[in-house]
């Protein structure tokens, strides 16, 4: 099967649940979330293994269900990519129900001052990125799938209410410093890890985690302003929550170490609204300390190992 061919059965399929609406989409994420607890075990493992960091004062049955919502929640996520990028612009407008904290980005525009927002893997970022374009000037990084023939339709889709994508590499970080200096959004993915040579280890729930440095270089260029923004899936998938909060202080820090703790503390933060809704299927710490001292024995231990 040639990636054109799964590229245009994707699209399709977009194309139907776009005309879904979140509550019918909920309720298909509920069958194939639970499809997907019993037959994907790397899903499930690595899932586990995360809220296990996370949590740990869960027992088995708790954390047992917080590893099916999870999962469902992440399938609710893939299943309204349509809706977000292909969707009529009324309906998904609609679908988000109530906005908390948009005073924190009027406010920083008033001061002629630019707004980072970090937008973790929570609820459906998709949404907040279509809210955000719609309502703001706005710039995003932006890396081409795998699957090349899918570039133009999601490509498409996140700029369809005004959105501009901008490469993930030097070019796009001028991209980036030119908007905030235009007092304008850009958006920042705070919780992927990056390659090594762009990040430091801070922690994340108690544990270290590789964590870009691309911040502060943003922030001590820009004097800009930082805060943190998901899109919440309201229960029983009726519509989402966008929800705006003011960052850790620390990301304005001038040392790296010190803001990367705080961006990690954002993301805690917004994970905090509803546990469940983060993706917890991403591999937030495979990279390790010792990987990047290179130390004797490291290959030994690997959080995602399994036992």
């Amino acid at each position: 099967m040639t990636q054109a061919f799964q590229a245009r059965a994707i699209h399709a399929l977009w194309r139907v649940l776009a005309r879904c609406r979140p509550a019918t989409t909920w309720k298909l994420a509920g069958l194939l979330g639970r499809g997907l607890y019993a037959f994907s075990q790397r899903e499930r493992h690595v899932t586990r293994r995360n809220l296990e960091v996370a949590f740990p004062e869960d027992d088995d049955d708790r954390r047992r269900q917080r590893v099916k919502s999870s999962l469902r929640h992440s399938t609710a996520t893939m299943l309204e990519l349509g809706f977000a990028w292909i969707g009529d612009p009324r309906r998904v407008e609609a679908s988000i129900v109530e906005v908390h904290g948009r005073e924190l980005l009027d406010d920083a525009r008033a001061q002629n001052r630019g707004v980072i927002v970090l937008a973790p893997h929570f609820g459906n970022w998709e949404v907040l990125n279509f809210w955000l374009s719609s309502h703001f000037p706005f710039t995003a990084m932006y890396e081409p799938p795998k699957m090349a023939p899918l570039d133009p339709v999601i490509r498409t889709g996140r700029e369809r209410m005004g959105a501009e994508l901008v490469p993930t590499n030097a070019r796009g970080v001028a991209a980036l410093l030119k908007a905030l200096k235009r007092a304008e959004a850009v958006g920042i993915l705070p919780d992927q890890e990056p390659d090594w040579g762009s990040g430091v280890f801070a922690d994340f729930f108690g544990r270290p985690a590789y964590t870009a440095t691309l911040l502060p270089k943003l922030v001590a260029r820009t004097q800009a302003r930082v805060v943190t923004g998901v899109a919440k899936r309201r229960p029983g998938g009726d519509g989402f929550e966008i929800h705006f909060l003011a960052a850790d202080e620390r990301v304005y820090a001038g040392d790296e170490t010190d803001s990367a703790a705080g961006v990690n503390a954002c993301v805690e933060s917004a994970v905090a609204l509803d546990p469940v809704q983060y993706q917890w299927e991403y591999k937030r710490w495979k990279k390790t300390e010792q990987e990047a001292r290179k130390e004797p024995g490291y290959r030994q231990y690997r959080l995602y190992t399994k036992r």
